[in-house]
């Protein structure tokens, strides 16, 4: 395992994804700048070591609904939408002032289904993600939720990365979330569950651990990043799943560090990703 970790250091592709609660005050729903700030010049700092880097960002919608004064977590689906409009805006002009102060290029990159399941569609979006890490930009991706229908949407962004991963032949997702990794049981209710800080192999066993609720501003639960860790492991991509609550755990997954739970990447060449997608 130790030499798992260590290999994390060559990753050179990374997928980064941060949840909504990460990136959030809890009292509030507001946006927390200092952690956008710490997470975002650790982004550039791995950029600049040589790296290409890739951010899947959540927020938009919980952004929006901060925007709005909404009090209630949206249910109608057009009201999300509304949400998802206003937040998109807001959340890129911000990351676009932060990257900036480090003179770092974003771009950015709104998917749902038909990106994947369309074959043009597919094809750009995989030239596109190719052409701007090649030119050393990081792209930040989100799903489409202004657009997007029950029939066409991810429905979390623990799957998308994990796509998106997998679209861009990477080595290593992260998932930053309000958890620090994958326990034997809630630990919000079982004071002797224990983290589980390596899964050599996802079986029933590791998927029966997924149960759990989503927050009231993030969406989905430990279920989603097992089901994430199924694509990115099968793509063959580690990923890890660790606490967003300080940014500098990002830096130490990096560094190789025992932080978190890692899933060992074990490229599945009968993998079918559109398969997959369609099924979702």
């Amino acid at each position: 395992m130790e030499e798992l970790r260590k290999s994390i250091l060559d990753a050179k592709r990374i997928v980064v994804k941060i949840g909504t609660t990460s990136i959030t005050h809890e009292e509030t729903g507001s946006l927390n700048f200092a952690k956008l700030e710490k997470l975002v010049r650790i982004l550039v700092d791995i950029r600049n070591s040589g790296k290409q880097v890739v951010l899947v960002s959540s927020g938009a919608i919980g952004v929006g609904r901060k925007a709005l004064a909404l009090k209630e977590k949206p249910q109608e689906k057009s009201l999300k939408q509304a949400c998802a409009a206003v937040g998109q805006a807001r959340l890129m002009m911000v990351y676009q002032r932060l990257f900036g102060e480090y003179n770092q290029t974003i771009a950015q990159i709104l998917m749902t289904k038909v990106t994947l399941l369309d074959d043009v569609s597919r094809e750009n979006a995989t030239g596109t993600f190719r052409q701007l890490l090649e030119l050393g930009i990081i792209p930040i991706v989100n799903e489409n939720d202004t657009v997007a229908t029950d029939e066409i949407e991810f429905g979390d962004n623990d799957s998308l990365s994990a796509i998106v991963a997998a679209l861009v032949d990477a080595d290593l997702l992260i998932l930053l979330s309000d958890i620090e990794g994958l326990y034997t049981d809630d630990p919000n209710k079982n004071p002797d569950a224990k983290l589980i800080d390596y899964v050599e192999k996802i079986d029933k066993k590791i998927i029966s651990m997924g149960k759990g609720p989503s927050t009231s501003f993030g969406t989905g639960g430990m279920e989603t990043k097992i089901n994430a860790a199924r694509i990115a492991t099968d793509s063959g991509a580690d990923m890890v799943i660790a606490s967003g609550e300080n940014m500098s755990t990002l830096a130490k997954v990096l560094e190789g560090k025992n932080v978190g739970t890692i899933f060992k990447a074990h490229k599945n060449e009968e993998f079918d990703l559109i398969g997959f997608v369609e099924n979702m």
